[in-house]
């Protein structure tokens, strides 16, 4: 698992770099990705979550790295909410899906399909949800006063 989350953190930094953010930032957005990455297959491989629910709890624990990141450094949460949630996008599942529709294997589309599904409303639903929480919160967590 170490393999893979150094993966992700690399992978993240990657999108970083051409998604445009800043290099000051490369390193947060990578801390990002990677700990989403890790709780998404902690709780995959060791807490028996489906993949569904592990997507929506590392969901909320990459906005709220990426919320804490953006108020210690003065910045937009977007710089790293973006490159973080990059591991998490069903990319793999779009994919499939498509290629079952193609090669006329309608069952496993569907299957597919549904599941990628589930994984985008799990990641839109986790962004919503840690939204919610007031930035009061963020400054307080990062150390820092309401200017």
């Amino acid at each position: 698992m170490t393999l893979q989350v150094l993966a992700a953190i690399l992978g993240t930094v990657a999108f970083s770099a051409l998604f445009g953010a800043p290099r000051k930032y490369y390193l947060l957005g990578g801390v990002t990705g990677g700990a989403a990455w890790l709780i998404y297959s902690g709780l995959l491989h060791y807490a028996g979550c489906t993949a569904t629910e592990a997507t929506l709890l590392a969901t909320l624990g990459a906005v709220f790295l990426s919320r804490i990141f953006a108020v210690a450094k003065q910045c937009p949460v977007t710089i790293f909410l973006v490159a973080g949630l990059i591991p998490l996008a069903p990319g793999a599942g779009i994919y499939w899906t498509a290629y079952y529709l193609v090669t006329d294997q309608l069952a496993l589309a569907r299957s597919s399909g549904f599941a990628a599904l589930k994984a985008a409303f799990a990641i839109v639903l986790g962004i919503v949800a840690m939204f919610e929480l007031p930035g009061g919160l963020f400054r307080t967590l990062a150390g820092r006063r309401k200017e």
